[in-house]
């Protein structure tokens, strides 16, 4: 089964049904929930599970009191006690995005989201996923905080800068991060989407803003967005 990216551009936002919607409920004989919060690092999956028409289970979670919408305490699925968590009909329980985004493009062999395990192509891949999880991910993360002063968030926006300058001159003559649109680019999506918030302006580097345009247009992530801001709060 091959899923292109022509395929998913034709595609109008009608026709990217909710995942409630698609009738099936398993893929390869694998039953899928996918724990999520709107708006954090859970989107990057959420979007990868569009992309390939995966069927699967939306199960919202407050983030600050731990209860998911099917009526659990998050920390009985993902210890660690955050999302995304991706739980199996088999209980089991796969976390952390670069590790989950890797699983789900494998389920649909020959797709264009990731390149095949064992690959140079696929090394060029985990490497993009670790420097967006370590330097953008994980340094955005103290930005969050209310309990972290203002002059050393300064410092952290400042090493934050100099990671959007790399990624800067890595896009300003490609369009996605490795060919075609990929995990790696749901993922960096995800994470850029949360500037705003630290009141960080994407236009001081332009590639990223077109960049962020030309992602923030797919189906699959308008789809997606609009999914979790129907759900109802926890």
């Amino acid at each position: 089964m091959r899923i292109c990216h022509t395929l998913a551009l034709q595609m109008t936002f009608a026709e990217v049904l909710p995942a409630e919607d698609r009738g099936a409920t398993t893929f390869n004989g694998l039953a899928m929930k996918l724990y999520f919060a709107p708006m954090t690092c859970s989107l990057a999956p959420h979007i990868v599970m569009r992309e390939l028409r995966l069927p699967f289970e939306m199960i919202r979670v407050n983030n600050q009191t731990k209860r998911t919408a099917d009526g659990r305490d998050l920390r009985e699925i993902n210890p660690k006690g955050y999302v995304a968590a991706l739980q199996l009909d088999n209980g089991e329980v796969l976390t952390e995005g670069p590790a989950i985004l890797q699983f789900l493009a494998d389920q649909v062999p020959g797709n264009d989201l990731a390149p095949a395990a064992g690959t140079w192509q696929r090394a060029r891949l985990q490497e993009h996923l670790n420097f967006i999880s370590s330097e953008i991910h994980a340094a955005s993360a103290p930005l969050f905080s209310v309990e972290i002063p203002e002059p050393v968030k300064a410092i952290f926006r400042q090493k934050l800068f100099k990671r959007l300058d790399y990624l800067e001159g890595t896009l300003t003559d490609r369009d996605y991060l490795t060919g075609g649109f990929g995990v790696a680019d749901a993922y960096l999506f995800t994470v850029l989407n949360w500037l705003p918030t630290f009141s960080i302006d994407i236009s001081e580097w332009p590639a990223l803003a077109t960049y962020m345009q030309r992602i923030g247009a797919r189906p699959s992530v308008l789809a997606a967005i609009a999914a979790e801001e129907a759900t109802l709060p926890v």
